[in-house]
């Protein structure tokens, strides 16, 4: 074996905690980027640019041609590159040092979501494209997302400041209700007129899309609400000097995301604003389990 093959042996087996943390945010990266790129295929109506699974169309396994055919590839091609990244995490975690079981286990959890992502995507298309279907995709990409953070959070052995009882309630119910406004998201996503494919009739989700709009519109209300007081609390509290900054950055998300809500309700709700509300769901999602983290001392 060579110099190099042998300091490549060392690496791998005495992998720095630092070193495995940056695994982890690449891959939590890729796995918010996919939730993008899924967006992208819906927003251009390529959800069956690919009509087969797994292969693209028939027994081809890339594209002939068309733009919706390369945009589903293309999504597809990511999903591979991620499940490239989560086995790198679950090799990372066996040969960090020093070994920590905790960390086995969260890095086998994504590459149990991934099989999932890969075999519900296979279903979605063959369903040709059930709502209930692509809202359970997203769902279980959030729950990729989640674990990704936490693992991320515990790859480095943080060191984390005590912080009061309060905040970590608060925390608590802002998380909680923060759900509660993405699964409202996610029926207006069903209910609207993106439907994912150029194909008519697909399938959308039995509600009027004005009501469900205005249930939405009011989880928002009262999310920000409740960060306005969360926040107030974290800066007026000295004890929760590891929260301001993370705050701040939650604080800045949700506003964001608030206002291209409204607008893009207001304007027709265009593909792009769309795209860029849903890359918004997903970060403030991605900056609330963080801030939970930090609050609870989770490491």
């Amino acid at each position: 074996m060579s110099d190099w093959g042998h300091r490549l042996c060392r690496v791998v087996r005495n992998l720095k905690p630092s070193t495995y943390r940056k695994i982890c945010a690449v891959t939590l990266f890729l796995l918010i980027s996919i939730v993008v790129t899924g967006g992208a295929v819906r927003l251009t109506s390529s959800g069956l640019g690919c009509p087969d699974w797994p292969t693209c169309e028939y027994d081809q396994f890339s594209p002939e041609s068309g733009i919706h055919g390369w945009v589903e590839f293309l999504n597809r091609l990511i999903t591979g590159l991620v499940s490239v990244v989560v086995i790198l995490a679950v090799l990372g975690s066996l040969f960090r040092t020093p070994r920590r079981s905790d960390l086995i286990k969260w890095s086998w959890g994504l590459v149990a979501g991934i099989v999932g992502q890969i075999v519900l995507g296979g279903i979605v298309v063959l369903s040709h494209l059930n709502p209930w279907l692509v809202l359970g995709h997203f769902a279980l990409s959030m729950i990729l997302v989640w674990n990704a953070v936490v693992l991320h959070h515990k790859a480095d052995d943080p060191e984390t400041a005590p912080t009061s009882k309060y905040s970590r309630q608060f925390a608590t119910v802002l998380t909680s209700w923060a759900l509660v406004m993405l699964t409202s998201g996610m029926l207006v996503t069903g209910s609207g007129p993106h439907t994912g494919s150029r194909d008519d009739p697909i399938e959308r989700l039995p509600f009027a899309i004005r009501e469900i709009v205005r249930v939405h519109s009011l989880t928002v209300i009262i999310f920000l609400v409740l960060l306005t007081i969360f926040s107030f609390h974290i800066f007026k509290n000295s004890n929760s000097t590891s929260l301001r900054s993370i705050t701040k950055t939650l604080c800045l998300v949700a506003t964001a995301q608030a206002a291209i809500g409204w607008v893009q309700y207001f304007t027709g709700v265009p593909e792009l604003l769309v795209g860029f509300h849903l890359a918004g769901a997903t970060g403030l999602w991605a900056t609330l389990v963080k801030s939970w983290l930090i609050t609870h001392g989770a490491n």
